[in-house]
């Protein structure tokens, strides 16, 4: 597989290492599209990669290298700017800033560019479980949803919840935010993208109720949400080490696009 991927922040460069090791996909080779003016320096920087690396500054060069899957992990920018062009170039694109879908106009375009080229937008569960059920159960009729996230004070740093406590100093667990899932999606975008994901999967971006807490006992970013159907019952909590360098991103979410990866490639997917 030739790979795309937009982005080379946290959850590209861990990607990356993760393609390189033994048991991996076959994922013979990747085009990164970084920001204008950074292709060399990231041509240097994974020089010493074990899979072949191309860097691109524009999405028309990204497509003309003709990847088979894309992947975007460029924030809820990479989507507006690169995503819509992709998917009507008729490629398959992973979103993983799945946020961004909480705008409805970007959603129409995305939605539209991927029907005029026959792509898919694909999103992946990230650093929650139990979307498959949520998603299933939405389609016996209305589902109830409350979704809290809970991080280290650090991981909402140069959030909105800057003005409500002083992270630095916090000793207790604070709910600094309740609202809806898109309330969350678009004033959080770096930390709210599971609430979108319940969302999308469930009862909806406005009708998904969210908190988020800064907790200094937390170890790592924690998940946890309740479901109520009229086929079933069920809540989950997921305890996620935080990614290496960037404490907002899981761990599991980078593992989370390997997974679709490896589906897209695989006889069985599961």
């Amino acid at each position: 597989m030739h790979l795309g991927v937009i982005g080379y922040g946290n959850i590209a460069q861990t990607l990356l290492d993760l393609l390189s090791q033994p048991g991996a996909p076959a994922v013979t080779r990747v085009t990164l599209l970084v920001r204008p003016g950074k292709a060399e320096a990231v041509a240097e920087a994974t020089g010493g990669s074990a899979l072949p690396v191309a860097t691109v500054e524009t999405a028309e060069a990204l497509i003309a290298g003709g990847p088979d899957l894309v992947v975007e992990c460029a924030g809820h920018a990479g989507v507006t700017a690169h995503v819509t062009t992709v998917l009507r170039a008729g490629i398959d694109t992973v979103v993983v800033s799945i946020g961004a879908m909480s705008d409805d106009a970007l959603a129409a375009e995305l939605k539209a560019a991927a029907k005029a080229g026959g792509a898919r937008i694909v999103l992946p569960a990230g650093a929650v479980g139990g979307i498959d059920l949520l998603s299933s159960l939405s389609a016996s009729g209305p589902v109830e949803v409350t979704y809290r996230g809970i991080k280290p004070p650090k991981a909402w740093a140069g959030t909105p919840a800057e003005a409500v406590a002083d992270l630095d100093t916090l000793d207790h667990a604070l709910v600094f935010f309740e609202g809806t899932a898109r309330e969350a999606a678009s004033q959080f975008p770096k930390n709210a993208n599971v609430a979108a994901t319940l969302a999308l999967a469930g009862a909806g971006l406005d009708a998904t109720r969210v908190e988020l807490i800064a907790d200094p006992a937390a170890a790592g970013n924690i998940h946890a949400y309740e479901v109520r159907s009229s086929v079933a019952t069920y809540s989950m909590k997921i305890e996620n080490l935080p990614s290496k360098g960037n404490a907002k991103t899981s761990v599991s979410t980078i593992y989370s696009v390997l997974r679709e990866i490896r589906n897209r490639l695989a006889v069985v997917a599961i």
